[in-house]
């Protein structure tokens, strides 16, 4: 493997001369697989049954075809640019068919997780009007479950398998056209998805990406961080509801002609497996969360070869520098740390034309400039600690999410100065590479998923036996961290073992079943400010001291 990339032999020319072209018009769906799939036989994507034996390919000619007769399955349902459509689907081709479909009508994508209850999928259908709904047989009663209180839900689609009462994709698929014209062209600022962020003062933000910001802006993560080019085969270990998959299953992958690999992974992760895959598929370029490989470094990685392995990178939250060292010594390569959000895309990386410092976020990738600043946008001095901070003005740089859509005061709150506020912590250091310190605020990173607290507490307030509660991120050795919550209980209540399980259960049913607390503490009173507030600062700096680590914040 080359000791640097090709697209990056030097870092400081590369981030000095580093521009983004963008188009007045722009519409990732036709500028990009439409245009590699002039090539009717390259190859776009691999999708992998749950045993990791079965796959299935699709070219871009594929896609494009399937992707034109989807768009003109909505067109004749009146869905049309500007609306929106909520997707919950799991790694299966069919969600890059609707996905790429929709962006080419500019109708607006909401992917969600599988993982959504029907709540959280009731909440996010109305908060963005969404005019339909698309999801498999497996998901569609929770989805039905929710429908009735959606005014806005005119269409269900059912992507996968078939049901009463909805409309069935292949018959939709089968009875449209591939030809696909009469479209009016996107415009480079026009809306391309919707994605939900959770946060610690309220329910999920919308975030608002446009069709270039993101579509181009996805560039820099691809090209300069994950290295790829149209030869490569990049599999990137995420759920389809996340940011991730933008980062890696998606848009920068394809503008860079790569090929995608997903696999429909069910249960508990599977460390063994997922080597075996990386060497059964010929995966060049691989990424996964810190959690994955710290389970994966636990096998004797030397009896996993991955021969065609080049590349590798993890994201979600800072990798464990052992970590890095156990899997560099197993396979011979390293692991490549990159932080952003999904408010934007890449931020900062390792790049291979860099000394790797392990732990360190890396260097901001090119076409943006990151600082340290305080709290009022003041950019403050190397070493010193304060928030990670993209700057806005006088450019605002491509690759930054639009609004967070209907909330201004969120943008007042994150938006400060000439900068806008990522709500972490950090430091740079006096060779210029990034330290991740902490969040600013109190959402919970558990496996690579954000949990905010104030979701948890309004599912467990929901409990008969609990009077008032405080969720917390804790340590943990092979999560990273875990949703711990500080209870109240009501008078007539009695702390147990059991009640512990019914109120973890009670959380898994209210909500998304990876947010429920896997640790319970039953106090009588919790810390709070003068005016009421509770100080979850404190109770997460005493989880840190217990587990001997410094706190997050």
């Amino acid at each position: 493997m080359s000791a640097a990339t090709s697209a990056m032999q030097d870092y400081e020319t590369t981030y000095r001369d580093a521009t983004m072209d963008v188009p007045e018009f722009y519409n990732f769906g036709f500028d990009v697989v439409d245009r590699w799939a002039t090539d009717r036989t390259k190859l776009a994507l691999i999708s992998v049954d749950p045993s990791g034996e079965e796959a299935e390919q699709h070219t871009f000619w594929d896609l494009k075809m399937l992707s034109n007769k989807f768009a003109n399955a909505l067109r004749d349902l009146g869905i049309s640019k500007g609306d929106r459509v909520f997707v919950m689907l799991p790694r299966i081709p069919q969600w890059y068919v609707v996905l790429v479909g929709m962006m080419k009508l500019g109708v607006i994508p909401m992917p969600a997780t599988t993982l959504c209850t029907p709540r959280d999928i009731e909440y996010r259908i109305n908060q963005a009007e969404a005019v339909a709904a698309i999801t498999d047989l497996e998901n569609a009663p929770k989805v039905e479950e929710a429908a009735g209180a959606c005014a806005s839900l005119k269409h269900l689609i059912m992507a996968q398998g078939e049901k009463r009462g909805w409309l069935n994709y292949q018959q939709q698929i089968e009875n449209s056209s591939s030809i696909l014209d009469g479209v009016e062209p996107t415009r480079s600022d026009d809306p391309l998805l919707i994605y939900f962020t959770s946060g610690t003062v309220g329910y999920p933000k919308m975030v608002l990406h446009t069709q270039a910001s993101y579509g181009i802006g996805h560039v820099l993560t691809a090209k300069y961080w994950q290295d790829l080019g149209p030869t490569d085969l990049q599999w990137t270990l995420s759920d389809t509801g996340w940011a991730k998959a933008a980062y890696g299953k998606l848009f920068g992958q394809w503008t860079q002609g790569a090929a995608i690999m997903q696999h429909n992974a069910k249960g508990r992760f599977d460390a063994q497996l997922t080597l075996k895959m990386v060497a059964k598929y010929g995966v060049t370029a691989f990424c996964a969360p810190p959690t994955a490989y710290r389970m994966m470094v636990l096998e004797d990685l030397k009896k996993f070869p991955t021969p065609d392995l080049r590349h590798c990178t993890s994201a979600g939250e800072p990798l464990n520098p052992e970590v890095m060292r156990q899997w560099e010594d197993g396979t011979g390569l390293t692991i490549y740390d990159g932080y952003g959000q999904t408010e934007t895309v890449l931020l900062v990386g390792n790049y291979q034309c860099l000394p790797v410092r392990p732990g360190s976020m890396g260097k901001p990738v090119p076409g943006f400039v990151i600082g340290i600043v305080d709290d009022y946008g003041n950019e403050l001095p190397d070493g010193e600690e304060g928030q990670i901070a993209v700057k806005v003005k006088p450019n605002r740089p491509v690759g930054l999410f639009q609004e967070y859509w209907r909330d201004p005061e969120a943008m007042e709150r994150s938006f400060v100065g000439d900068w806008y506020l990522t709500g972490d912590k950090g430091y740079r250091d006096k060779d210029g590479y990034f330290w991740f310190v902490g969040r600013a605020d109190d959402v919970i990173i558990s496996a690579g998923y954000r949990i905010g607290p104030f979701e948890v507490e309004s599912a467990l307030i929901e409990h008969p036996a609990v009077a008032e509660s405080a969720v917390v991120a804790s340590p943990d050795p092979v999560r990273g961290e875990i949703v711990k919550a500080f209870v109240i209980l009501k008078p007539g209540y009695v702390s147990s073992d059991e009640l512990v399980v019914s109120l973890q259960d009670h959380v898994k049913s209210a909500t998304a079943p990876y947010k429920y607390p896997r640790a319970i503490d039953f106090v009588t009173e919790l810390p709070k400010t003068i005016s009421g507030k509770i100080r979850r600062v404190e109770l997460r700096e005493a989880e840190a001291e217990k587990a001997g680590k410094e706190p997050s914040n």
